[in-house]
């Protein structure tokens, strides 16, 4: 699911709360509310875990694999 649709949900749920009337529901939507927001942060770090994790394999250190990134590209037979 994207980024985006948990935020939307969240805004909903939030508006879904100020307009009822009913505590049980205005709680009820408080908390989906919460637990939308929860799942996006959790979306973004996962984003920013996943855009790190291909960084670090594109960059990766030379002396702690050779093979691996841009260290793959440099000629060691000279």
């Amino acid at each position: 699911m994207s980024l985006q649709l948990y935020r939307n949900e969240a805004a909903r749920q939030r508006l879904a709360a100020e307009a009822s009337t009913l505590r049980n529901v205005r709680e009820r939507c408080e908390r989906a509310a919460q637990a939308w927001d929860a799942l996006a942060g959790r979306s973004e770090r996962a984003d920013a875990t996943r855009t790190k994790a291909a960084a670090d394999k594109l960059l990766g250190d030379p002396s702690e694999n050779p093979d691996r990134g841009l260290a793959a590209l440099v000629r060691r037979d000279t």
